[in-house]
């Protein structure tokens, strides 16, 4: 039985893409017989990060840490993030001569100069030095990859993401907020921040409703600029489901996010996705909007450097083409992508089954 530790600084009771990529990939792990320790914030004091306060920091040291790891003897360890348990287990690590992996699910350089006005580049060598000593950095597509590479890190894996199909689905009840909408609604999920660039989606021009499902600190400064749109707050479950289902089209105004997991369980959805012609939206829409390889079975969405004119051009895609496309996205095909990029305490691949039936179309 492989046994394997993840040291992850964001966790439940977060909701981001982040938590529930590792909540999702850990819950599968475990159904394959994987023994899972993790080490989060919340088994630790920790203060609330300044700006967010929803991430805590926790405050602990490299011996607890160390020591939490070792009574555990993991066969793998994986570093998920770049905060203080992901450096003390880094610290840790290199310490005792044990190989471990690492994985970038946050644009740290651009958060940081949107938010501060810091130089990227200054956040960039942080990142270099902490992802440098890693057998592999898990990325979620070869755009990021090469992105990274261009910054000097450069032993990525792929690691890409899944849409819960069971759960995100076309025949999805629509949220009853939409029985009093004007058509077309355009939807935006996600937390509700600068760096999401979600007032370039109310801005943008839309003869129908904007509905934006999601909490943060700029959502009270929103709804008072924007009375106009309909603010629901953050939704799980069958309720996100159906706000997904519901929508004309999924806006996507992030220029920053590593993938936007949001965009495939739209696609699930059979919700057809806009965004801008960055990382993220051409990873998943496409810079024609047929998928990234060109290979959709019809339109699924569109980019351009008008917000609102790929919210209209998305509005041509027929939903079937968007369930099909969304489909393509099994998690157990990441899980797969996430195994054989592990390796043991001294460098060597860990032993793993690929999961039968299903796979993701990378």
């Amino acid at each position: 039985m492989l046994k394997l530790t993840l040291v992850t600084d964001a966790w439940e009771p977060q909701v981001n893409g982040v938590v529930r990529t590792l909540s999702t990939t850990i819950r599968l792990l475990a159904e394959r017989g994987v023994r899972v320790q993790v080490i989060s914030p919340d088994q630790f004091w920790s203060v609330p990060m300044p700006s967010y306060p929803e991430i805590r920091l926790a405050m602990t040291t490299q011996r607890r840490i160390g020591k939490q790891i070792r009574a555990f003897a993991p066969d793998a360890l994986h570093i998920a993030t770049e905060g203080p348990l992901g450096w003390h287990a880094r610290g840790w690590a290199l310490n005792q001569g044990m190989a471990f992996t690492t994985s970038f699910h946050t644009r740290f350089p651009d958060y940081v100069s949107a938010r501060i006005g810091i130089n990227p580049e200054r956040v960039w060598r942080v990142l270099r030095r902490f992802h440098g000593a890693a057998s592999a950095v898990m990325v979620a597509t070869p755009r990021l990859a090469d992105e990274l590479a261009s910054h000097g890190i450069t032993q990525t894996r792929l690691w890409s993401r899944g849409a819960d199909v069971d759960q995100f689905r076309p025949d999805a009840p629509p949220h009853p907020v939409y029985a009093g909408l004007t058509r077309p609604v355009a939807l935006h999920v996600g937390r509700v921040a600068v760096e999401k660039n979600i007032e370039a989606f109310l801005a943008a021009p839309w003869t129908g409703d904007k509905l934006v499902v999601g909490d943060g600190p700029a959502l009270d400064a929103l709804q008072r600029k924007y009375p106009s749109a309909h603010f629901l707050g953050a939704l799980h479950g069958p309720a996100l489901a159906s706000a997904y289902s519901g929508a004309d089209v999924l806006a996507f105004p992030s220029r920053t996010d590593t993938f936007g997991l949001v965009m495939i369980e739209a696609l699930a959805s059979g919700t057809p996705v806009a965004g801008y012609p960055v990382p993220g939206p051409l990873d998943v829409v496409g810079q024609g909007g047929f998928g990234p390889d060109g290979r959709a079975p019809g339109r699924i969405g569109a980019v351009a450097h008008e917000l609102g004119d790929a919210m209209r051009a998305a509005l041509a895609a027929r939903r079937a083409d968007c369930v099909a496309h969304g489909r393509r996205y099994a998690w157990d095909g990441c899980v797969d992508q996430f195994l054989a990029a592990l390796v043991t305490g001294d460098g060597q691949p860990v032993p793993w089954l690929p999961a039968p039936g299903l796979q993701m179309v990378a």
